[in-house]
């Protein structure tokens, strides 16, 4: 056990060294591994051992709240100390093509060419892809893969291949878990992109009501959601920047986005992301609290986990 112990700490190390970016490092690694990352491991492992079904566990958080990391931190946990092979993906590689979205910017709402917010997904792909992960007489399911840096869909040559039946399935992203508000919340604008291009509240009304009900029933398949709690909204907008200036040094393409255009950016995940957080008590099982460091200051279940 000492030497798994050791083996995971390494490999940890080596895989956050791959996460920084240049000049911002991760603070408290090991601060981090044992007070957060080994308890989580534990709870979804406990998860797995209640029977033989293939647990979700949802992972939602703000843009910029660690996701990513995170799910690639506990793959190597749950792998090497307790056997389990974990599948992983991000709602963010299903959003529709920008054809489509393009489409859908023509046929309904102009705000629906920026990927983000629901309705900007194919929720037939993710059912079909959850399916096909479940199914007792596994064949190799292919994932697709989303490139922002060109905001469109990578071809299937390059999508995620899962040759094995996952133990576990992370399905994490943004919005996951999130719930409809009242309408009566929806009147009021809370930023430009609303007040401005969504005047008469169509958009703001058309995603509210796929969040009620198609979106409910993807989220419905989920076990158990964890909730990354950012301290506040600025917040999430410093991550998002900090996310742009890693994918600036990691892709060749000229379309990333600069501080001003993240900023407009994000406007279109304010209101959900604000509702989530706000409302974390009623949909998470399981709520971490981040500093702005994306340290965890406390991990609380919900009463009824």
């Amino acid at each position: 056990m000492v030497k798994t112990i050791h083996m995971i700490k390494s490999e940890y190390l080596k895989f956050l060294k791959k996460q920084e970016v240049a000049g911002k490092p991760i603070v408290d690694k090991l601060g981090k591994l044992n007070k957060f990352y080994l308890p989580l491991s534990k709870w979804i492992h406990s998860l797995h051992k209640q029977d033989s079904k293939i647990k979700i566990i949802g992972l939602s958080g703000g843009q910029g709240a660690g996701k990513s990391t995170i799910t690639g931190v506990l793959k190597l946990i749950l792998k090497k100390k307790y056997g389990l092979n974990l599948c992983v993906f991000s709602i963010d590689d299903f959003y529709k093509t920008r054809s489509e979205r393009l489409k859908m910017s023509k046929k309904i709402h102009p705000l629906f060419l920026t990927r983000g917010v629901p309705g900007t997904h194919d929720l037939d792909l993710i059912n079909n892809t959850i399916k096909k992960l479940k199914q007792k007489k596994f064949k190799s399911v292919l994932i697709p893969k989303f490139d922002k840096s060109i905001d469109d869909r990578f071809k299937k040559n390059k999508w995620q291949k899962i040759k094995k039946r996952p133990d576990i399935i992370i399905f994490e992203g943004w919005c996951v878990g999130a719930q409809s508000q009242k309408n009566s919340l929806l009147k009021r604008p809370i930023n430009k992109i609303e007040r401005i291009y969504d005047a008469d509240t169509r958009w703001r009304k058309i995603v509210n009501n796929l969040l009620k009900k198609q979106y409910k029933k993807i989220f419905n398949k989920i076990d158990k959601l964890v909730y990354l709690k950012a301290p506040d909204f600025q917040q999430i907008f410093k991550w998002r920047l900090r996310q742009e200036e890693k994918l600036k040094l990691t892709t060749k393409s000229n379309k990333t986005m600069s501080k001003s255009e993240i900023r407009d950016f994000i406007m279109f995940y304010e209101r959900i992301t604000r509702h989530m957080m706000k409302n974390f008590s009623e949909i998470s099982d399981l709520t971490i609290f981040l500093d702005s460091s994306h340290r965890s200051k406390k991990m609380k279940f919900n009463k009824n986990v």
